[in-house]
C-alpha cells in the first residue's frame, strides 16, 4: 500500500491551512502558530516526496533537509515570539499597528 499520495496531500492542506491562518488571523501568536502549520505541511511533503516507494529505502537527503528546516522552525518561533511580546509591550495590544492609524 503506497501512502505517499495521502501524506503529500495531507501536507498541501496544512500549508494552505497555515497560508488562511497567517493572513485571516490578526493575533500575532496566531500568526506564529500558521506559520509553523506552514512549515509543518512542508515537511510533510519533502518526506513524503523522499520516500522511493515500497520497495526502494527512505532518500536521506529530504530527511536531512526536515531536519535542518525544524531547527529553523524553532530559531525562527522563538525571535517571532521575542518580537510579539516586545510588539505588546510597545504598543499594548498584540496586534501590528495599521498603518492609518496614529500611536497614542
Amino acid at each position: 500500500m503506497n501512502t505517499g499520495p495521502g501524506f503529500v496531500i495531507a501536507g498541501f492542506l496544512l500549508f494552505l491551512l497555515g497560508v488562511h491562518g497567517v493572513f485571516v488571523r490578526e493575533h500575532l501568536l496566531r500568526k506564529i502558530l500558521a506559520a509553523n502549520i506552514m512549515g509543518s505541511g512542508v515537511f510533510m511533503v519533502f518526506l513524503a516526496l523522499g520516500h522511493g516507494g515500497t520497495s526502494s529505502a527512505p532518500d536521506p537527503v529530504p530527511q536531512a533537509m526536515v531536519l535542518t528546516g525544524i531547527v529553523v522552525a524553532v530559531a525562527f518561533s522563538a525571535v517571532a515570539v521575542v518580537l510579539a511580546v516586545r510588539i505588546q509591550q510597545t504598543h499594548g495590544r498584540p496586534y501590528l499597528p495599521r498603518g492609518g492609524e496614529e500611536e497614542k
